[in-house]
């Protein structure tokens, strides 16, 4: 999934695997096994979706709940790309994983101000530099491009209506998200990559 989403937007996976496993706890944390939020994204003023309450910075704090794993990762990825204090982070060469783990404490990411080595170090431990290789751009991801979309799959959906509806191969749909046997259920949410 990280690698993933470092072909979409251009986040070392090597970053997001390392804020996924601070933030989360290795997978063990509260929020990430009952709200699959591997990254501590605060509900903030524009998330529509279930909520968990947990203590934080603060005492009960507003934290969002994905359906699953991948929408937390992408949500991740949305959630830098789209907010302009972590503009500069995009500049960065996406092999420099020191230089992202020091923005994103800079642009304000986690309030501990020991973030940046913390990522580093399960960086360095674990070689996830390994899993940036297979997406290094050569180039920095053009700005202009749009983003995969998110379908939420209502009643009466099947992957052939959705398709059609975004113009987009079916094939396409069920390698952006890893669907097997063509399966797809109500509210879940999908990548819907833009059309080359």
């Amino acid at each position: 999934m990280a690698q993933q989403e470092m072909k979409f937007y251009g986040i070392p996976a090597s970053i997001t695997l390392a804020q996924g496993i601070l933030e989360s706890g290795m997978g063990y944390g509260r929020l990430a096994v009952e709200g699959n939020n591997h990254f501590g994204i605060k509900c903030h003023t524009e998330w529509n979706g279930k909520r968990i309450y947990h203590d934080d910075d603060e005492k009960g704090e507003c934290f969002r709940v994905y359906t699953n794993a991948e929408d937390s990762f992408t949500d991740h990825s949305l959630f830098l790309r789209d907010r302009s204090r972590y503009a500069f982070l995009f500049d960065l060469k996406n092999t420099n994983y020191k230089a992202w783990a020091k923005g994103l404490k800079k642009a304000g990411y986690a309030t501990d101000p020991k973030y940046p080595d913390k990522l580093i170090s399960l960086i360095e431990r674990f070689d996830l530099t390994r899993f940036d290789k297979k997406y290094r751009m050569a180039e920095k991801p053009q700005k202009n491009i749009q983003p995969p979309y998110i379908h939420t799959v209502q009643k009466g959906d099947t992957l052939y209506s959705v398709s059609k509806q975004y113009n987009i191969p079916m094939e396409r749909i069920i390698e952006a998200n890893n669907i097997q046997n063509q399966t797809i259920y109500l509210g879940q949410s999908l990548n819907i990559p833009s059309n080359p």
